[in-house]
C-alpha cells in the first residue's frame, strides 16, 4: 500500500526532491550572506530576484531575435535551392500542418489552466526550497534523533555530504549551461550557422540532459550548417567537438570537479531508470538521485566514512554550507 500510495504521489515526490535540490544549491550563498548580517528570508528572496532578472534579460535580449531568425529562415523557403530550400520547405510545412488549438478546444480556457498549474508547480518549488533552508536543520535533528545513538553522527554527515553534492552539481551544471550557450553561440556566429542563436542556446540548455543532451545539440548544429554548406557542416561539427574536449578536460574538472561520483556508464543507466520508472520530465533529476543513491551505496554496503570523502566545492568553499 505504501508503495502504491508513492507512485501515486510521484509527481509531488519529484517537485519536492527538486526544491530540496533547489534549496542545497542556495543555502552556502545564504548562510554566507547570514553571516554578513543579512537575513536568511532576505537572502533567499535576493537570489530569487536575480533569478527572476536573469531570466527576464534573456526573453528580452534572446527571444526577439531567435524568432527573427526563424521567420527570415522561413520566408526564405520558397526562393530557396538543394538541400537547404528543401529542409527549409519541409520545416515551413510541418509547422503549417500543426493542429490549431481552437481546431480542439477553448483556448483561452487551455491556456490559463495550463499557465494555472504551472504557476502552482513553480510557486511551490520555491516555497518548499524556502522553507527547507529554514527548516533543514530541525529535520536533520529530528532523524538523527529517531536512530541509535552510535548512528547518529554518521546520519548527519551522511546528510551533510549528499547536501554538499546536490547544491555542488546544481551550481555546476548552472554554470556549464552559460559557458556552453556563450561560447557555441558566439563561434556559430562567427561561422555563419543558421539559427546560430537558437542553436547555441539549445545546446546550452540541454547540458542538464547527462549524455544525451550534447550529442543532440550537435546532431543539430552539423544538420543545419550542411543546409547552408559543407563547410559550415564541417565547422559547426568541428566547433561542437572542440568545445566538448575544452568542456571534459578543463572546465568540468576545475569547476564541477566530482561533485556527484558517477562514472558515464551510470550515468546512461541512471537517465534511462529514471525515465522509465518516473517519467520524461524526471530525467533532469536522474543525477542527482543517482548520487543520493551512490552515496547511500558508499556509507551502507560500502562502509565508506562520509566525514572522510572530499567535499564537492563549486563558487563556494565547503565552510558555507556548513553551520
Amino acid at each position: 500500500m505504501l508503495g502504491l500510495a508513492l507512485w501515486k504521489l510521484k509527481l509531488l515526490l519529484v517537485l519536492l526532491f527538486l526544491a530540496f535540490t533547489l534549496a542545497a544549491a542556495m543555502r552556502p550563498s545564504v548562510e554566507a550572506l547570514a553571516r554578513r548580517r543579512i537575513p536568511r528570508g532576505a537572502g533567499i528572496l535576493l537570489h530569487y530576484a536575480v533569478l527572476a532578472a536573469g531570466l527576464g534579460l534573456l526573453l528580452w535580449a534572446v527571444v526577439p531575435r531567435a524568432i527573427h531568425q526563424i521567420e527570415e529562415a522561413l520566408g526564405e523557403a520558397e526562393n530557396e535551392g538543394g538541400f537547404k530550400g528543401d529542409a527549409l520547405g519541409w520545416l515551413n510545412q510541418r509547422l503549417e500542418r500543426l493542429p490549431k488549438v481552437e481546431d480542439v478546444f477553448d483556448p483561452a480556457l487551455h491556456l490559463t489552466l495550463i499557465g494555472f498549474e504551472i504557476a502552482i508547480g513553480i510557486f511551490f518549488v520555491f516555497a518548499c526550497a524556502a522553507y527547507w533552508i529554514f527548516e533543514r536543520d530541525d529535520a536533520v535533528r529530528l532523524v538523527t534523533a529517531l536512530v541509535p545513538e552510535r548512528r547518529r553522527r554518521l546520519v548527519q554527515d551522511t546528510w551533510d555530504l549528499i547536501d554538499l553534492k546536490l547544491g555542488a552539481y546544481v551550481r555546476g551544471q548552472a554554470l556549464l549551461i552559460v559557458f556552453v550557450a556563450t561560447v557555441l553561440s558566439i563561434a556559430f556566429w562567427a561561422i555563419g550557422l543558421p539559427f546560430w542563436l537558437l542553436i547555441g542556446i539549445f545546446a546550452g540548455v540541454v547540458e542538464i540532459v547527462p549524455v544525451i543532451g550534447p550529442l543532440v545539440a550537435g546532431t543539430v548544429a552539423v544538420a543545419v550548417g550542411f543546409t547552408e554548406s559543407v563547410e559550415v557542416g564541417v565547422a559547426a561539427g568541428l566547433i561542437v567537438l572542440a568545445v566538448r574536449l575544452l568542456e571534459d578536460y578543463f572546465v568540468i574538472p576545475r569547476v564541477l570537479g566530482d561533485a556527484v561520483g558517477l562514472s558515464p556508464l551510470l550515468v546512461i543507466v541512471s537517465v534511462a531508470a529514471t525515465t522509465i520508472l518516473v517519467g520524461e520530465l524526471a530525467v533532469l533529476l536522474a543525477i542527482p538521485l543517482a548520487a543520493v543513491v551512490g552515496t547511500l551505496f558508499e556509507v551502507i554496503v560500502l562502509e565508506r566514512d562520509p566525514a572522510e570523502q572530499e567535499v564537492p566545492t563549486v563558487l563556494f568553499p565547503a565552510q558555507d554550507a556548513e553551520h
